[in-house]
């Protein structure tokens, strides 16, 4: 049906009338005007975020109407119409309201720059994520990804048939060499060559990572090689730390581009052959129950992701529409009052890292029993246990093991016993009242790839990680790294 009001609307044919679809009247909506305060944050020199936090900040207000009509009544001095209610609010189609992809492609292209790339809305990273799957994976293929990934999105494929590798990992995120090589030694009688990579670029979750520009480079240049598609889930983007400083002030001209230049250029950003699937949202730096978010990709994945949105989930909702179209506005931030307010988001969570860290290094590190990775960007720290320190580590010859991972066992061999000393720590960090989510949870299952060289070591002999947030109270950092230190230290006599 869409597809019919497509043609139609091309043609542009005067005096056409409708009596075609069921679209409610908008005059019978039950609303009349939406109104969102908002930190003010135009004109001001100061981080706008803990000013906005202790209700010290300055507001602005919103408004969305139910026609123009009413807008111009109420607001006659405006020369600009907001999107409003009625529009807003009709049925639409999978790309979502034209207004709110125009505002969020002018996001992408002050930051990204893609070349070719159209947007379309999502009802968040989670919908982008798994309809990207969808779309691009048959029963049967397997699919690449970091050796310690979210399992609220590898889990995702799984229904229908998609299977997982993980590609080993350092401390600075996946390594484009395993990477090459999962490819070059691939045997392709265990089915198709993966053509897909799904990769979290920035402060992964959950070891923390960012990949530097030269891995970005070396992890692209190996997707063409091989005719990768990368699935560039970046969360994260608007949250990296320990960046160059740039004058916050909005009166600069170039305020927004030198901003954009002191962050890790995304894989999009170099793409030049449209294989690069960017999949954005506003969970990590506005509030996660807006389930609004975008995905930036060439214009045939836009095609067939917004005829599969048509016939699955539909359009997002008009409320984040509204709201996401008006902040991006003159009226509202613009894009520089969006980049200031992220500037100091940035700080506001940079400071509460540091005192993670801090606290760790006073309380944990001073033992030898544990490290912890300093995270470039995000929300998490990854925290590796010394195992060999301890008295009952052993390593040897592969012995078969069931390892618990949050709700369901994996079969495996393994050569350590890392995985039942990792469980017994959990065990004891509980009791003493500090709840971390152990690596396994996040461990890529590799147990059916045993015959291919490059993954013969399992996954879970690599499992003696931690992950901890750094997003709460400061309260809450002190007393956790606190119970993490003393319940490790009794761990280790036992």
């Amino acid at each position: 049906m869409k597809f019919v009001w497509a043609e139609l609307a091309a043609e542009n044919r005067v005096g056409l009338v409708s009596l075609a679809n069921g679209d409610p009247d908008p005059s019978l909506y039950p609303f009349r005007k939406f109104e969102f305060e908002i930190p003010d944050v135009k004109g001001r020199h100061v981080d706008p975020v803990p000013h906005w936090r202790t209700h010290q900040a300055p507001s602005q207000t919103l408004r969305a109407y139910k026609d123009a009509a009413i807008e111009r009544l109420e607001h006659p001095e405006e020369s600009e119409i907001s999107l409003t209610i009625g529009d807003a609010f009709q049925y639409t189609h999978g790309a979502g309201l034209p207004a709110t992809q125009l505002a969020l492609g002018e996001l992408a292209n002050a930051f990204h720059r893609p070349p070719n790339h159209v947007v379309t809305l999502t009802l968040g990273n989670s919908d982008g994520v798994t309809k990207a799957f969808r779309l691009l994976g048959e029963r049967g293929e397997w699919f690449l990804t970091e050796e310690f990934s979210f399992p609220g999105m590898t889990n995702a494929p799984l229904a229908y048939g998609i299977r997982w590798v993980g590609v080993k990992m350092d401390r600075e995120g996946l390594i484009p060499g395993e990477l090459d090589k999962v490819l070059r030694e691939w045997d392709e009688t265990r089915g198709k060559r993966p053509h897909v990579l799904y990769i979290v670029p920035c402060g992964q979750n959950p070891t923390g990572s960012t990949l530097s520009l030269r891995r970005r480079q070396k992890i692209y240049d190996i997707a063409r090689d091989w005719d990768l598609i990368i699935i560039e889930d970046d969360p994260y983007y608007f949250l990296q730390y320990d960046l160059p400083s740039v004058e916050t002030s909005l009166t600069t001209e170039d305020f927004v581009e030198r901003y954009a230049e002191t962050l890790v250029p995304s894989f999009v950003s170099m793409d030049v052959d449209g294989r690069v699937i960017r999949i954005d949202s506003f969970s990590k730096v506005i509030a996660p129950g807006m389930r609004l978010g975008w995905i930036l990709s060439n214009e045939m994945f836009h095609h067939h992701l917004v005829k599969y949105t048509d016939s699955a989930s539909q359009h997002p909702h008009g409320f984040g529409q509204i709201f996401v179209t008006g902040m991006l506005s003159k009226r509202g931030w613009g894009l520089d009052g969006f980049v200031l307010w992220m500037q100091s988001l940035c700080k506001d969570y940079q400071r509460r890292r540091d005192l993670l860290l801090e606290v760790f290094r006073n309380e944990v590190e001073p033992s030898g029993l544990a490290s912890i990775n300093c995270a470039q960007a995000g929300m998490f720290a990854w925290i590796k246990i010394n195992l060999e320190g301890h008295p009952r580590y052993r390593c040897g010859d592969a012995k078969e093991v069931v390892v618990e991972t949050g709700g369901h066992q994996v079969t495996t061999r393994c050569t350590t016993n890392v995985p039942l000393l990792m469980e017994e720590l959990l065990s004891d960090l509980r009791v003493a009242g500090l709840i971390v989510m152990p690596a396994a949870l996040f461990a890529i299952p590799d147990a059916e790839m045993d015959d291919v060289p490059s993954l013969r070591t399992s996954v879970y002999d690599r499992c003696s990680f931690f992950r901890a947030t750094f997003c709460g109270t400061d309260e809450a950092i002190r007393a956790g790294m606190g119970k993490f230190g003393q319940a490790l230290e009794v761990f280790f006599k036992q």
